[in-house]
């Protein structure tokens, strides 16, 4: 039995045009100011989300001055609407990781500050999509202050998606790391679900890990597989993949099919617990959260999410 995702994931919804070439047009970029939008995130990785987590509070650009500050990030522009993103700094100076959001938030009509795991999948596509965008920058600019080649500065340019050296000249781009997500199931109702030693006893979601170099898709998935469960896995079909930038990954969908009856062998520290769950269960999972004991799935924000509503046939109304 194979599936497909009954939608995109939701990091991988967006109706902006990107509009490349705009970024280094500072005159285009000066024209188009006055009429802008601003999405302010803080260090955390969060921004201000109202009316029950659907709309994020942007902001009139002329708030922030009469032309782009120099740490404004370009998003898109459509219609004639640039829209723009800019990083608010941490009151001590210090940047601050994203923190590990686990449950829902509380959505309420009033503004929140919420990341994208918490708010991602009930925006809708217009700032899902910008704000991903904004997240995996501000994320790379924040790993990416040195030179790779000589350790120098770095400074930004091209609306904060080129970083130039301020030693040796070295441009790069915005990095994103490939890894693979696996939806294991037995090829009827059953499917294979884990929790890494990390997280709260009854999360589950599926199987991922990082592609290495040299390495193919299908087989990372083949091997991750295998070193994190110790099964062997056949049929894998490529579904879908999904921008997940914490800090910076691109996952890639695929569904395998494994034996049930083989024993499982755990990675000692990547993995904590896995067990087979029936398609059922699944369903009931998503639909009335909380409602199987010991059987938490991964958020609606994730590609994970999408996988195994998409495989059980859950009905999920955000």
């Amino acid at each position: 039995m194979t599936f497909d995702l009954v939608g995109l994931p939701a990091l991988s919804r967006t109706a902006v045009d990107r509009n490349e070439p705009l970024r280094g047009n500072d005159s285009a970029l000066a024209a188009l100011w006055p009429k802008a939008r601003v999405l302010v995130v803080d260090t955390r990785g969060r921004t201000l989300v109202a009316d029950r987590g659907t709309r994020v509070v942007d902001r009139p650009a002329t708030e922030f001055g009469d032309q782009p500050p120099v740490n404004a990030v370009l998003l898109g522009e459509q219609d004639g609407v640039a829209y723009f993103a800019v990083l608010m700094p941490a009151e001590d100076g210090e940047e601050v990781p994203p923190a590990r959001a686990w449950g829902p938030p509380e959505h309420t009509d009033e503004p929140q500050w919420l990341d994208l795991r918490q708010a991602g999948a009930t925006l809708d596509d217009v700032w899902a999509g910008l704000f991903t965008t904004a997240a995996a920058l501000f994320q790379w600019h924040r790993l990416g202050k040195y030179c790779a080649k000589c350790g120098a500065r770095t400074v930004l340019e091209k609306s904060g998606w080129t970083s130039v050296c301020s030693g040796c000249g070295r441009e790069e781009y915005p990095r994103t790391d490939a890894a693979v997500i696996c939806l294991v199931h037995d090829g009827a109702d059953q499917v294979l679900v884990a929790r890494g030693p990390e997280w709260p006893e009854g999360r589950f979601s599926v199987l991922a890990g990082f592609v290495e170099a040299g390495e193919s898709l299908e087989a990372c998935v083949a091997r991750e597989i295998h070193e994190e469960v110790g099964l062997p896995v056949r049929d894998i079909r490529y579904l879908g993949s999904q921008p997940w930038p914490f800090p910076r990954s691109l996952m890639v969908g695929f569904e395998a099919v494994a034996d049930p009856s083989a024993p499982l062998l755990l990675a000692d520290g990547e993995i904590a617990e896995a067990k087979w769950v029936p398609k059922a269960d699944v369903r009931k999972a998503i639909e009335e959260p909380g409602s199987v004991p010991g059987l938490w799935l991964a958020g609606g924000a994730s590609i994970a999410f999408r996988m195994l509503q998409s495989w059980s046939g859950a009905n999920y109304t955000g």
